[in-house]
């Protein structure tokens, strides 16, 4: 088969800090296919993975680059921005098979207002949404639409604001659950995550958080995390994936306290792949076409452990 993955950081070069987690996934994905012998393209503004083929694009024509491509393909994959991924999607179902989520499930996702009243409603649990700010409380203050740790701050007041949200901060350990969400759902691991908390002066008018100000950073991941929790958090993470009709690679942030609390769902492949393709016996590649295409198996066969964190993502793809 001939496979479209369209990773934006590397089709667009508009960020160039994004590269180094894009071409990790990208290059994961990529190697798995070709491995169990598909053909691979991507588009990449001049970042070069060492695997598939890639084909030129740019920040202005990477959705025509995308869509073009996408009709020479038996299937696609697209790694992007929340915000942005609900369009690519659609335009990839258009044009070709999407392993992955639908443009619905994926703009609910986006919507961290939206996505946790749909996790509420189906008894899930997720850190509440405040209005205002308690005194003694701490929040989590974050884009309503926005992806990964990005422009988000530990706070003790803000202001509230349509383009922020204000949640419960949760004392816990910071994890997320990778699986394949379709008809079967299959777990694959519990990631330990790697946040980072670092104070920051509010630079005025940036953001609306007023004082208290830290901000949260993803620095990598630890992949199997082992935990006897392990059966309790899979629970969460296919309810919530189920709930949200989710489909293919997704990730599910949750903080473990008392509970587990879903703090973020990511529908697209994320950083832990890089480790969990490490790890995992079977390939990723496939299995994401069985999902679409055939059926999954029962469980997949874990072996080791593997640990990275940004930095070295920055050393192996930060230059193109």
């Amino acid at each position: 088969m001939k496979i479209l993955i369209a990773e934006f950081a590397v089709g667009t070069d508009i960020e160039k800090s994004l590269i180094p987690e894009g071409a990790a996934m990208l290059k994961t994905l990529a190697e798995s296919f070709v491995r169990v012998g598909h053909e691979v393209y991507y588009p990449s503004a001049g970042t070069d993975i060492g695997a598939g083929t890639s084909l030129e694009s740019t920040a202005e024509n990477f959705k025509q680059v995308v869509e073009r491509e996408a009709k020479k393909c038996d299937a696609g994959l697209l790694i992007a921005p929340d915000g942005m991924l609900p369009e690519l999607n659609r335009i990839l179902e258009e044009n070709t098979v999407n392993l992955g989520c639908s443009p619905s499930s994926a703009a609910c996702c986006a919507d961290k207002l939206l996505c946790t009243q749909v996790l509420k409603k189906a008894g899930i649990n997720a850190p509440e949404i405040s209005e205002k700010a308690r005194e003694g409380k701490k929040y989590v203050l974050k884009p309503r639409f926005g992806c990964g740790a990005e422009a988000t701050y530990l706070v003790t007041e803000f202001e509230r604001t349509e383009e922020f949200i204000a949640s419960e901060y949760i004392e816990g350990k910071h994890l997320s659950v990778s699986l394949i969400a379709g008809k079967k759902p299959l777990t694959l691991t519990v990631n330990r995550q790697f946040i980072e908390f670092e104070e920051k002066k509010d630079k005025g008018g940036e953001n609306p958080a007023k004082t208290g100000v830290s901000g949260i950073k993803y620095n990598g991941s630890l992949t199997p995390y082992q935990t006897s929790r392990a059966d309790e958090l899979y629970e969460t993470a296919i309810s919530t994936v189920k709930c949200l009709d989710c489909f293919g690679y997704v990730g599910v942030d949750i903080v473990l306290s008392d509970l587990p609390y879903v703090v973020d769902v990511n529908p697209r492949p994320t950083a832990s792949l890089f480790g969990i393709s490490r790890v995992m016996r079977e390939e990723i590649g496939e299995l994401l076409l069985m999902n679409r295409f055939g059926e999954l198996p029962d469980s997949v066969r874990i072996e080791g452990e593997y640990h990275f964190s940004k930095d070295m993502l920055g050393e192996l793809f930060g230059k193109n």
